[in-house]
């Protein structure tokens, strides 16, 4: 594999990893404030009869916060998932190019030697 083919993959890899991990902040920092926020019991008036255990606390939600929460969180970690693949077939490639580097100075060596 060429040098530019790697940086293509590394940059592939980083284009994912990077915002799948931003993604799963904001989701535990929208779940945190959910925890401190919403009620621990269904409030019928204001439509929160949807539950989410967050950290051990029952918390009540409408149907739409469920929602939004729960594609964050998914697609998150999909995005992550993603670039994890991408980073490990960049490594297995790189570690590649490298033993084969490796082995050509070796051969270049010897017959020099």
């Amino acid at each position: 594999m060429k040098a530019a083919q790697l940086m293509t993959l590394r940059f592939l890899s980083l284009l994912f990893l990077l915002p799948g991990l931003a993604g799963l902040v904001l989701s535990a920092a929208i779940s945190t404030h959910y925890m401190d926020t919403l009620p621990r019991s269904p409030v019928p008036d204001e439509l929160r009869f949807t539950p989410r255990n967050i950290s051990g606390f029952v918390v009540y939600q409408t149907v739409e916060e469920d929602q939004r929460l729960s594609f964050i969180e998914y697609s998150s970690v999909g995005v992550f998932a993603i670039g994890l693949g991408l980073g490990m077939v960049y490594l297995e490639k790189w570690s590649s190019l490298r033993a084969s580097e490796a082995e050509e100075d070796n051969k270049l060596s010897e017959n020099l030697g």
